[in-house]
């Protein structure tokens, strides 16, 4: 039989570096060809060659609802009968931005752009020009978008300045980039006796979803709150990935319930806020975001900024995950996953570890979960390999990386889930 991905990644790889639109699409990490999607519904997908997979991926995050859900299907069809882009501003912009802040109140105004990439770089320059600093804190593991001061790995000291992660950027333009352990308060501590007059902000992942499923413990993040307070930095949380994915009020609510009064500075958001449609934003404080141009001196501008399908197709989505009792379905469906992963692997004997919170969820081939970069980095990666491609084998598609966390929509069923269970537990037994 022709193996049709192979054909069209061929093909690709002629006219498209790589034969990917972006890396993380790419099997270079786990071998073998990539799987191009002809068309998905619900919580599945079909592949070039009419193979169907049970979808654990849902575009990164954003498919919370599953794949072609009527509400927000109509609600785009009719957008786009409006017309696709104006350059102009819209009703819809307006009930985005409302639905966005009526859930995640450390925000009282928010601006809304087209990628995540674009949220994170114009959430720093923010965060830049309202403090007039120019030194910030990123911690390893956690990705924030690929603008040049943000692809930066740790330097060779507990709080020295990062190195370029990427040619073609250059030293200069990462020396204000302080790169820290994930989950290492004596190192945040240290950075900010060294630096923090100089520092504006930090910038973090609550729960890193790049480094696969790695949570802030509460005292850490406890502390990354308390000495951007004292040393007047702004605490800014990328919430590209846990925002409106892990709860209705995003990581920050989780971490409210544990930390009296806690709220971040500026909220960087994504994915889910634009139902799969290419959509993100930041907001904060209305005194943070007046700042912003055109009432303040920070420039930041998009042409198709709030574009008026993006729009309906996120709104649609928020509305749909704010209904009584989609919480807890969905976050009972993850936790079923994980708790029969974790129950098959015990079965097999593999070292392994798990965590979920609402629609998102990650594992590791090692006994205990991993608290930071370096750790998750001991992971036996040939023998994921041989688990992701077992797993393709039957029918269930997870990313193609180790490095990735995994995402459950309100379309996958129990049955879904248990079938997921059950190809894991044959592959669980040739590791």
């Amino acid at each position: 039989m022709t193996d049709r991905n192979q054909q069209l990644f061929d093909r690709a790889a002629q006219v498209i570096p790589g034969g990917v639109n972006s890396p993380v699409r790419a099997f270079r990490a786990v071998g073998g060809t990539p799987r191009f999607v002809q068309r998905a519904q619900g919580a599945y997908f079909w592949d070039a060659n009419g193979q169907q997979y049970t979808d654990y991926i849902g575009s990164w995050g954003p498919m919370i609802l599953g794949h072609g859900h009527p509400a927000v299907l109509e609600a785009v069809q009719k957008a786009a009968l409006d017309g696709f882009s104006f350059g102009a501003p819209t009703e819809r912009e307006i009930e985005l931005a409302e639905e966005i802040l009526k859930h995640v109140p450390s925000m009282e105004m928010v601006r809304l752009v087209s990628s995540g990439t674009e949220a994170g770089m114009s959430a720093l320059r923010l965060a830049r020009g309202a403090t007039g600093r120019n030194k910030f804190i990123k911690f390893e593991g956690c990705y924030h978008g690929h603008a040049d001061a943000l692809l930066v790995k740790a330097g060779s000291g507990l709080a020295t300045f990062g190195n370029p992660t990427s040619a073609g950027v250059p030293p200069e333009v990462v020396r204000d980039t302080l790169v820290l352990e994930y989950n290492n308060i004596t190192a945040l501590e240290e950075a900010f006796a060294l630096h923090g007059k100089e520092l504006a902000c930090v910038m973090i992942e609550p729960i890193a979803g790049n480094m696969n499923f790695v949570r802030a413990s509460v005292p850490f993040m406890q502390r990354c709150r308390e000495l951007c307070t004292e040393h007047g930095a702004l605490f800014v949380f990328d919430e590209v990935m846990t925002g409106f994915r892990v709860a209705l009020g995003s990581a920050q609510s989780v971490y409210a319930q544990l930390i009296p009064g806690f709220k971040p500075d500026l909220t960087v958001l994504g994915k889910v806020i634009g139902g799969g449609m290419p959509l993100a934003a930041f907001g904060g404080p209305r005194e943070i975001m007046r700042q912003l141009a055109p009432t303040g001196p920070v420039y930041q501008a998009g042409t198709l900024s709030g574009n008026p399908v993006a729009t309906a197709c996120g709104l649609a989505t928020l509305k749909e995950i704010a209904k009584p009792g989609f919480w807890d379905a969905l976050s009972a469906r993850t936790q079923s996953l994980v708790d029969g992963l974790q129950g098959a692997a015990a079965s097999a004997g593999v070292p392994f570890s798990a965590d979920c919170q609402g629609g998102m969820f990650g594992f590791f081939l090692l006994p205990e979960l991993p608290q930071n970069y370096a750790k998750v980095m001991t992971s036996d990666s040939p023998k994921f390999n041989k688990l992701f491609h077992g797993l393709l084998d039957g029918g269930v598609y997870i990313a193609p990386a180790l490095y990735e966390a995994g995402f459950v929509s309100a379309a996958h069923t129990e049955a879904d889930i248990a079938e997921t269970v059950r190809v894991a537990a044959d592959v669980f037994k040739t590791l």
